[in-house]
C-alpha cells in the first residue's frame, strides 16, 4: 500500500512533494496560459505597427497611383460573387513602404482592407472581395483607398475604373491584358 502511494508522489525542484495528478494539473495550467498568450500576441498588432503604421509605413509624400484594376471572373453575371480584384499600383520613389489598401464603391467597401508592402515601380496586388458584394443596377465605379500616416486617402488614377452592364458585367477595356487570375 505504501509503495502504491509512493508511485503517485512527485518531488518538485524545491523539494516539495506533490501528487502526480497535481503536477499534471500544474503543467496543463502553464500550457493553457502559454497558448492563450501566444494567441493574444498573434491577434494584437505590434507596437511598431500601431499609430502611424511603423517605420516602413507609406507617408503622405509618397506618390502612389493606380495603373489598372480588374476583377475575376470577367465578365460576371448580375448577382454572381466576385472571386477577386487585381490592382496595379505604382509607387514612385526609392523605398518600400507598407500600407492598408481597400477598394470602395461610394461609401461601401467592396474589396477587403489588408496591409500590403509596396515596392518602387509597378505592384500587382490581389485583393479579396467583400463577401456579400454583388453587381446590381447599370454602372459601378470603384476607388482604391490607402492608409497614409493613419489617414485614409483615395489614390490618384489617370482614369475612372467602372464596370458596365452589357450582356454581363465587365471591366475589360481595349488593350487590357488577356491573362486572368485566380
Amino acid at each position: 500500500m505504501r509503495e502504491a502511494a509512493m508511485k503517485s508522489v512527485f518531488s518538485t525542484s524545491n523539494g516539495q512533494m506533490i501528487s502526480i495528478r497535481r503536477a499534471n494539473m500544474r503543467l496543463l495550467k502553464v500550457l493553457f496560459v502559454t497558448v492563450l498568450l501566444a494567441m493574444l500576441r498573434q491577434s494584437v498588432p505590434t507596437i511598431a505597427m500601431a499609430g502611424e503604421g511603423g517605420r516602413n509605413a507609406c507617408r503622405r509624400g509618397d506618390r502612389i497611383s493606380i495603373r489598372d484594376m480588374d476583377l475575376s471572373p470577367d465578365p460576371i453575371i448580375e448577382g454572381q460573387r466576385i472571386r477577386g480584384w487585381k490592382v496595379r499600383i505604382q509607387l514612385e520613389g526609392n523605398r518600400e513602404c507598407d500600407t492598408e489598401i481597400a477598394i470602395r464603391e461610394g461609401g461601401g467597401t467592396v474589396g477587403r482592407e489588408r496591409t500590403y508592402r509596396l515596392r518602387p515601380g509597378i505592384n500587382e496586388v490581389e485583393i479579396q472581395p467583400a463577401e456579400r458584394y454583388r453587381f446590381h443596377g447599370r454602372e459601378h465605379c470603384f476607388n482604391v483607398v490607402v492608409d497614409l500616416e493613419g489617414t485614409r486617402r483615395e489614390v490618384d488614377a489617370n482614369r475612372r475604373f467602372c464596370a458596365y452592364q452589357k450582356a454581363s458585367w465587365s471591366m475589360r477595356e481595349a488593350g487590357d491584358r488577356e491573362r486572368s487570375f485566380r
